[in-house]
């Protein structure tokens, strides 16, 4: 079996199809060239909106970021495998990894339909780890949350709202927005960007 690869590897195998170098695609994503080089050769990844700006300057959707094939019917993840699909952590330095609770920071984030093509909805499980920095982030399209474990605080824009367990919050995601937690956390988090 193939070994899965990172969004960075994506990114530079795009790049190099559409022959765009580093410095043009910080320019079209209005991201730092330093950050996308980060995202390329660390595995890097500060939140999901500098894969969306990448994604759109590549004429790509976010799933072409995290996809190694694409199904074109169905795609079924079962209890226990989301862990075999696509994985990346956000915040801080950590790299990704399984869910140990080694007290690590960031949002750990499981991808439920990476091999579904065509796809404009991004379904994740996420792991919240307590107290993890997270900036506010903006971005085309909307979420919706789910909590599974635990609680959340969403800040979105200047309002904060606290989501228990069972509870969920959608809403616009061009509304700069975060979401932390001070115990661990775990939801399910739909993503959705326009074509």
């Amino acid at each position: 079996m193939q070994a899965k690869r990172t969004p960075g590897e994506r990114i530079i195998e795009l790049c190099k199809t559409y022959s765009i170098n580093r410095q043009a695609l910080a320019e079209r994503s209005g991201l730092d060239a330093e950050l996308i080089r980060r995202i390329e050769e660390e595995g890097h990844i500060p939140d999901l909106a500098p894969l969306l700006k990448i994604s759109r300057a590549l004429g790509v959707r976010l799933g072409t970021l995290l996809d190694d094939h694409e199904e074109l019917g169905p795609v079924l993840t079962r209890r226990g495998n989301a862990a075999e699909t696509v994985r990346f952590i956000t915040g801080g330095e950590v790299s990704a990894g399984p869910r140990d609770g080694a007290g690590e920071g960031g949002h750990r984030f499981q991808a439920l339909a990476a091999d579904k093509g065509g796809r404009h909805m991004e379904p994740f499980i996420v792991d919240i780890r307590k107290d993890s920095e997270q900036p506010k982030s903006s971005h085309e399209g909307e979420e919706f949350i789910y909590v599974l474990e635990g609680a959340i605080t969403v800040d979105y824009g200047k309002d904060t709202y606290t989501v228990n367990r069972g509870d969920s919050i959608y809403y616009d995601s061009i509304v700069p927005h975060r979401v932390t937690s001070e115990t661990d956390a775990r939801i399910l988090a739909v993503i959705y960007t326009p074509a």
